[in-house]
C-alpha cells in the first residue's frame, strides 16, 4: 500500500497527453491523494452555501449552472478512477471516448437538489481515494499504452485534483465568491 507520509509525485510530460496540464498544473504540491480527500469535505461545505435559485443560474444559454458542474465533475471521476483502476490493473485494451457534454445533458442534473448531486460527488470521490489508497508502488509506476490519453494513475490522480480546482474556480468567477 502507498506509504501515506509519501507523495507519489507529479505525472512526467509522457504520463498523458498535454491537453491534462491544464488541470494537473493547477495542483498544488503535495500528496495529491490528500488533497484530493481533502477536496471531498472543502467543496462540499463551498457548495453548500448557495441558495436553490443560485445553483440554477446560467451564466449564458449553453453554459452549466452549478449543479451540472457539479453533476459533470461526478461522471469524470467515475469514468477516469476507472481508468486508473484499468492502469493500475495492467489492463491494456483501450477505452471508448466519452462526451460529457452529452453525458451532461442526457443526466438532467438540474432537476435535482444541489445536495444531492454533491452528496453523489462525495461517495464517488471517496471510492477514488480508497483505490488510490490500496495501491502499491508497482501500480503507480505502471503505464498504459502509448496511444492512451491518460498513462499513469498519478496522471489521473493529479487531473481529478485539478479538474475540480477549475471547475470551482468558474463557479467562484461566475458567482463572485
Amino acid at each position: 500500500m502507498l506509504d501515506t507520509a509519501l507523495a507519489p509525485g507529479r505525472p512526467a510530460a509522457d504520463e498523458c497527453l498535454p491537453y491534462y496540464f491544464q488541470y494537473i498544473d493547477l495542483v498544488p504540491d503535495g500528496h495529491v491523494v490528500q488533497l484530493l480527500e481533502r477536496q471531498i469535505t472543502e467543496s462540499a461545505a463551498y457548495l453548500a452555501s448557495f441558495t436553490p435559485d443560485q445553483t440554477l443560474w446560467r451564466e449564458g444559454p449553453k453554459e452549466w449552472n452549478i449543479v451540472e458542474i457539479v453533476g459533470h465533475l461526478a461522471d469524470t471521476e467515475r469514468v477516469f478512477g476507472y481508468r486508473a483502476l484499468r492502469i493500475a490493473r495492467a489492463d491494456r485494451v483501450m477505452w471508448t471516448q466519452v462526451e460529457f457534454g452529452d453525458w451532461a445533458a442526457a443526466a438532467n442534473f438540474q432537476r435535482r437538489p444541489l445536495g444531492d448531486v454533491v452528496a453523489e460527488y462525495a461517495a464517488v470521490r471517496a471510492a477514488f481515494v480508497a483505490l488510490l489508497r490500496g495501491l502499491d508502488v508497482a501500480a503507480w509506476e505502471r503505464r498504459a499504452p502509448a496511444d492512451w490519453t491518460l498513462r499513469s494513475v498519478r496522471a489521473v490522480a493529479y487531473a481529478m485534483a485539478g479538474h475540480e480546482l477549475h471547475h470551482l474556480a468558474s463557479i467562484r468567477r461566475q458567482q463572485g465568491r
